[in-house]
């Protein structure tokens, strides 16, 4: 008796009322998410269409005569040294960068710092690329006789060009380049630290640093590991920058030495009169930076994902 009075005055359930804007956003999510998708597995058809004929074509038929394998190494070899050069050369400098605007200088000064470092981010590649050759080249040309003269024993550090333009200035000019992109991450999310952790280490008679090595860096990792990949995957697609300050594409383990070619550098260099299997060879290469890149991001994820247990509410 009791059970069906109580099952009586149970209010019912009403299902909740969808408004139209809600719909029309949940619509154009959707869309949008599924038309991201979709332009991606596009892209991955199209260069696995295009790039099947250097695939499958002879070997002595591809570039240098050995096969694809053999044409396209030296130019990951370059993408992924170059690129990784550049990601350990700015990724400690921007994090830096970021903590002494966020919690050491003063509001004036940090603003203006914050603001010169988003200014590199607008000047164009080739700018950098056009500086690299002509004025930061030249320039390294003593410390690169230096490290022959004392480190010319190890293989990295052979005989160096006399241009300068080695793989390792275009990794330093790289360097450069994505350090604004590192910077605002990692800056942003250091601000967004929660200031009851921050005041609880320094109660608890934490020094400054301490406070921001034991609150502030575990909360933003993720963000820093997402600004050096979001600085890593520009760098990894590069192209004037790197094709104005390397030479042609030679294989070498010299960072001092004339040689070695980025994929998006060889793209950009011959893309414009290549036809027929030489263009299904540089579409190869594209599609090969194509996975590299998928690849990079997907780590990056992750590391990220196993980070995501920590948060402000932690």
């Amino acid at each position: 008796m009791n059970d069906s009075v109580a099952t009586e005055q149970r209010p019912a359930r009403t299902k909740p009322v969808r408004r139209v804007g809600d719909i029309v956003f949940g619509g154009a999510s959707l869309g949008s998410a599924v038309l991201i998708l979709l332009t991606l597995v596009g892209v991955a058809v199209f260069l696995v269409i295009k790039a099947m004929p250097a695939l499958t074509a002879d070997p002595a038929e591809i570039s240098g005569g050995k096969g694809f394998f053999s044409y396209v190494w030296p130019l990951v070899f370059g993408t992924v040294v170059c690129s990784l050069i550049a990601m350990v050369l700015a990724t400690p400098v921007a994090v830096g960068i970021a903590l002494f605007v966020s919690h050491y200088s003063p509001r004036r000064l940090g603003a203006g710092i914050g603001f010169v470092i988003d200014l590199l981010a607008a000047v164009p590649s080739v700018v950098f690329g056009m500086w690299g050759m002509a004025v930061f080249a030249p320039k390294l040309f003593p410390l690169y006789g230096w490290l022959e003269d004392n480190l010319g024993f190890i293989p990295l550090f052979g005989e160096a060009s006399a241009s300068g333009r080695t793989i390792l200035t275009a990794s330093i000019v790289l360097a450069v380049m994505i350090l604004p992109i590192i910077t605002s991450v990692s800056r942003e999310v250091f601000l967004q630290t929660p200031r009851l952790h921050e005041e609880a280490a320094l109660a608890l008679g934490a020094t400054r640093w301490e406070m921001i090595r034991t609150a502030v860096l575990p909360f933003g990792m993720p963000g820093v590991v997402g600004g050096t990949m979001l600085g890593l995957g520009r760098a990894l697609g590069e192209t004037m920058a790197v094709a104005i300050i390397l030479s042609p594409n030679v294989f070498t383990w010299n960072f001092i030495g004339s040689g070695n070619q980025t994929i998006p550098a060889e793209i950009a260099l011959h893309f414009p009169e290549a036809s027929g299997l030489r263009l299904a060879e540089l579409i190869a290469a594209g599609l090969v930076l194509f996975v590299i890149t998928l690849a990079v991001n997907l780590f990056a994820r992750w590391i990220v994902d196993r980070r995501a247990e920590f948060s402000g509410a932690n």
